[in-house]
């Protein structure tokens, strides 16, 4: 239905005197038989012929000769927008991330010309669609097609240049290399090695944007491999880095050191994983190589869950995560190493342990933990078994008694509320009490009104 809103913008701009054509990542998919997420046009138009065309456009990118054309003014039931941009050059590019200036040309090679890559370089003419061209006309002005066929991932012109108009563009190389699985062509390559360490003009929201896209697609470790060779890892996430070299026991990690493992780990995530499983994944061993020992019967991380956590929360803290996510993420680093004592839980442990927020993102952590290892799935199995034979509720039961019950019964209410409250609900998880009479009892019996923990 997008495509056809797209469509229904080509045309209307043709009908009152302007060319236009889509453009960019697009075209690209039509061409490699991909459903776009998206399609944007490129036209003669300048931003204000166009808004008048287009009464509800939005006016978001006008000063860059960008106009949103909402989905619902075209027809289409669906959100979004199909984005509208004015042929045009543009200046210099001061910040390293955005043109100073921008100058509207009628030319739509020169509209290519100032773009990032060739595969997104490629312009279509929808509307000359026939059996031969199914999906209309290409343009080609920069040997986008040949760079297809030969999985290519190449800048428009001199790379050094394109990078330094925006050094995010280095970043996007890496994903859109390992999202087709393509080679980044040797001058290009070179180029982003040689600018690497300016990538930090690039705000932290984007690079987080960008390492999130990578690891989410179903190519993560591709990507990270680019990241690493091109010496953008140690830039953006220093701390995985450290991980490279750091052996672990062979009984346990057959594998190699924690960045073989890690790499191991992310090439399991499929395409489509949460944000959050995808970080927890790529961050459950960080503190392996701050706590790294030779013990004298293996090799040890003592407390590497701990600073795992620090370290993550200063990786996700500096990439600005939203709270929610970051404290998704640091649960999963947490916790992953609690699956090892799963089989001694108590049933009140056990409980506790799977009422965590998403649970399944932690069961799967532990499964692309084990793939990525001994390949043992024992535990995996045994959790949950056990999870599916608790009965409906028992994992989470309704509270037998509360504070307002604590104090008809004589208990001056203070801070040992919360101890006796949680004392009881383990007796209530673990099956020992089921009625709230049970539960005064119980506490009357091991807290009365008297105790004092101090004393």
């Amino acid at each position: 239905m997008h495509r056809n809103a797209a469509l229904r913008v080509v045309r209307v701009l043709r009908e009152h005197g302007h060319e236009a054509l889509l453009v960019g990542g697009c075209v690209r998919d039509l061409l490699l038989g991909r459903d776009p997420a998206d399609y944007d046009v490129a036209t003669s138009a300048t931003p204000d012929k166009v808004m008048q065309i287009f009464p509800q456009t939005y006016a978001v990118g006008a000063q860059f000769g960008v106009v949103l054309v909402p989905l619902k003014a075209l027809g289409d039931d669906g959100r979004g927008h199909i984005e509208v941009a004015t042929f045009r050059s543009d200046g210099a590019y001061l910040d390293g991330r955005h043109p100073d200036s921008v100058r509207y040309t009628t030319s739509a090679r020169h509209d290519v010309e100032r773009r990032d890559f060739t595969i997104n370089g490629l312009l279509l003419d929808p509307l000359s669609a026939h059996p031969n061209t199914p999906h209309g006309e290409v343009l080609d002005y920069v040997e986008g097609l040949r760079d297809l066929e030969r999985g290519v991932v190449r800048t428009i012109g001199n790379p050094e240049q394109r990078f330094a108009e925006d050094k995010l563009r280095m970043l996007r190389a890496i994903r859109f290399a390992a999202r087709f699985g393509y080679t980044i062509d040797a001058e290009t390559a070179e180029a982003i090695r040689r600018l690497a360490s300016q990538i930090h003009q690039v705000s932290c929201e984007r690079i987080r944007d960008e390492l999130s896209k990578m690891l989410t697609e179903g190519r993560a470790r591709r990507a990270f491999q680019l990241l690493d060779e091109t010496g953008l890892l140690r830039e953006v996430l220093p701390e995985i880095t450290r991980m490279k070299g750091v052996q672990q026991p062979p009984q346990f990690h057959p594998e190699g050191d924690v960045f073989v493992h890690t790499l191991l780990l992310l090439e399991n995530l499929p395409a489509g994983c949460s944000l959050t499983l995808a970080w927890g994944a790529l961050l459950h061993d960080v503190g392996k190589p701050a706590t790294f020992r030779r013990a004298p019967d293996r090799i040890r991380f003592d407390g590497h869950v701990e600073i795992g956590v620090r370290i993550a929360e200063d990786i996700l803290g500096r990439l600005r995560f939203s709270n929610r996510d970051r404290d998704q993420i640091i649960a999963l680093v947490n916790n992953h190493m609690r699956f090892a004592d799963v089989r001694k839980m108590k049933d009140s442990t056990f409980k506790r342990f799977v009422r965590l927020a998403e649970f399944d993102e932690h069961l799967e952590l532990h499964r692309l933990d084990c793939l990525a290892s001994h390949g043992s799935l024992d535990l995996y199995d045994y959790t949950r078994e056990r999870l599916a034979a608790i009965p409906a509720g028992a994992v989470r039961p309704a509270p037998l008694i509360n504070g307002h019950d604590l104090i008809a019964a004589g208990y001056t209410p203070g801070p040992r509320f919360s101890e006796i409250l949680a004392a009881v609900e383990d007796a209530q998880l673990e099956g020992t009490i089921t009625t709230r009479d049970e539960a005064l009892k119980f506490a009357a019996t091991n807290f009365p009104p008297n105790y004092n923990k101090s004393s």
